[in-house]
């Protein structure tokens, strides 16, 4: 249960955030936070990842659905596994991808807001779920490796034990 809460969270922190993006600044206004490095900026996004697939709607609803239906699955497959890094992440996606779907499925954008420039370079904009999904992503590939990890050192030790027995 406490997987979801963790999703839920980020729901909330995601939504409330782009809520008051939304209701307080003008699509383009700007709030420097930490020079040009680091501003608040109003933005909205019908695409996905760095604009890609701008205003296919449909499209996203029906792919999300199916992610959601997948990542719930698989995190109740998981969740009561000794392994901890691949649940949480898998709670991390689940939240960041509720929260561009509401947006999505109720006024057809993101609200983005993380602006980052790194001298002439703007990476693109960004909001809290887009973070969680990104965090719990980067957590599944480090899951991998460290599990392949452990294959590995399990394999070695079953290799030993047979040497030992020959």
């Amino acid at each position: 249960m406490i997987y979801f809460l963790v999703a839920l969270i980020i729901f909330l922190i995601d939504q409330g955030t782009k809520y008051l993006i939304a209701t307080r600044m003008a699509i383009g206004e700007q709030i420097p936070i930490i020079g040009d490095f680091f501003l608040i900026t109003s933005h909205r996004n019908r695409g996905a990842a760095f604009g890609i697939l701008e205003n296919q709607r449909w499209f996203f609803i029906i792919f999300t659905i199916i992610v959601v239906i997948g990542v719930i699955w698989y995190l109740q497959k998981v969740k009561s596994s000794s392994n901890k890094i691949l649940p949480v992440a898998l709670s991390l996606v689940l939240g960041g991808t509720l929260g561009n779907f509401l947006d999505r499925l109720l006024t057809g954008e993101v609200v983005d807001f993380l602006q980052f420039n790194f001298g002439s370079y703007t990476f693109p904009i960004f909001n809290v779920a887009d973070s969680s999904i990104v965090i719990g992503f980067g957590l599944i590939v480090l899951d991998s490796f460290l599990e392949m990890k452990r294959e590995k050192k399990a394999s070695m030790a079953v290799a030993g034990e047979q040497e030992d027995k020959a």
